[in-house]
């Protein structure tokens, strides 16, 4: 069993950055991980997602913008640029095969 705890959401202007860091309750740097993200109405997406052995791959709306990585530990992070208001969603951390955080909001003004 393993408890993932997400932070650093918030309110932020379009264009601004925001880190996101999710922290497990036990080493996990054997599983992949990823972000997701649920916008209201709207089905929870994949961001991003990292291996265990660092590899990653983004959806497409985020390439270029936003950056996913791990330490050998228990943490992961998102580092988000450019933000859009169309980023606008509760963040989620989940850890493969079916651990997921409680979420974070992140609030993209125009």
């Amino acid at each position: 069993q393993v408890q993932l705890v997400e932070s650093g959401g918030g309110l932020v202007q379009a264009g601004g950055s925001l880190r996101l860091s999710c922290a497990a309750s036990r080493n996990i740097r054997f599983n992949a991980m990823g972000w997701y993200r649920q916008a209201p109405g709207k089905q929870r997406e994949l961001v991003a997602r990292i291996t265990s052995i660092g590899s990653t791959n983004y959806a497409d709306s985020v390439k270029g913008r936003f950056t996913i990585s791990r330490d050998n530990g228990k943490n992961m992070y998102l580092q988000m640029y450019s933000l859009k208001p169309e980023d606008t969603a509760v963040y989620y951390c989940n850890l493969e095969p079916n651990y997921w955080g409680q979420g974070t909001q992140v609030t993209v003004s125009s």
